[in-house]
């Protein structure tokens, strides 16, 4: 039900904001909910995004902490549009709470780092890959939940092709071209997506070849998020996800830790233009595959 939905993702990180401007300040809640004649737990509920704060409350604390006008726009403009969700509030009911803050960011991030080590990202897979990532979940899902998962996965792509797209940048294993999907036909046509998309001018596409040897994330898959500075001046955050569960990392020194590690994996990784030549040989190895094997 609507109103059951935690906070949207823009409120939380107005609600974070406000915290850290009051701590800046060196005030307590109880300082702040004093001089402005509120009750404590009101203050509480703002920082904790519990309850909604109206414009002409953000104003108060604003002044309050004597808030610069840049971050004063940027955060009156958080609290206009910290009630708008996008398109998955249709389905958030079938989704794993880590995953629909997923969702969310990516409707307002800036760009994204994502190092790939089992399968294509979402963000670049075709629907009938899609389709057989999922088969296993057959055994105990019902069809028609892994029919509109596929459906998401499919609507979330628009964040690459819409007026202000993200940047993407994907480094992908060589495993991941070597797992097959289905057989050839779907695996030539997931190549074929890949070459597509890695010639938009907001998408760069990089492979880590097996002869890169170990490395420093072979603990598996991570993305990273970056955010615009109408959004918030935090540190960005990194997305993890597993068999069971799936959250996000936010603590600076452990973010950097990542952002560092990725850029190893970009220097060991091919070129964009010697990834997308390794790539092409993909596609007439599974052309000349009848077997369906990659060999």
């Amino acid at each position: 039900m609507a109103g059951n939905r935690p906070p949207s993702v823009r409120a939380r990180r107005l609600a974070a904001e406000l915290r850290r401007f009051r701590e800046t300040s060196g005030r307590t809640g109880e300082e702040v909910a004093k001089r402005l004649r509120w009750s404590p737990s009101k203050v509480s509920r703002i920082e904790t995004a519990n309850s909604t704060v109206t414009i002409s409350d953000l104003r108060r604390l604003l002044n309050l902490y004597q808030v610069s006008d840049s971050s004063r726009s940027r955060l009156e403009e958080l609290c206009q549009t910290a009630s708008q969700r996008g398109w998955w509030v249709e389905v958030d009911d079938t989704l794993r709470q880590g995953f629909l803050t997923l969702l969310e960011l990516e409707d307002d991030v800036e760009s994204v780092r994502c190092f790939a080590s089992m399968v294509v990202p979402g963000l670049l897979q075709t629907e009938t890959y899609a389709q057989e990532i999922m088969r296993p979940a057959r055994l105990f899902t019902p069809a028609g939940e892994l029919s509109r998962r596929v459906t998401i996965r499919m609507t979330r792509q628009k964040v690459l092709t819409k007026d202000t797209p993200m940047k993407l940048t994907v480094i992908l294993d060589e495993a991941v071209l070597r797992r097959q999907m289905g057989g050839p036909e779907v695996m030539r046509e997931q190549f074929s997506r890949l070459l597509e998309r890695s010639r938009l001018p907001n998408i760069e596409l990089q492979v880590l070849p097996f002869t890169a040897g170990s490395h420093a994330a072979m603990a598996g898959t991570f993305t990273i998020l970056h955010f615009p500075e109408s959004i918030s001046t935090d540190s960005d955050a990194v997305y993890l996800e597993n068999l069971t569960s799936d959250g996000f990392i936010e603590d600076e020194r452990e973010v950097d830790r990542y952002s560092r590690v990725f850029e190893e994996l970009r220097e060991l990784a091919l070129s964009a233009e010697e990834s997308t030549s390794l790539i092409g040989q993909y596609i007439d190895k599974a052309d000349k595959d009848n077997g369906g094997v990659i060999r």
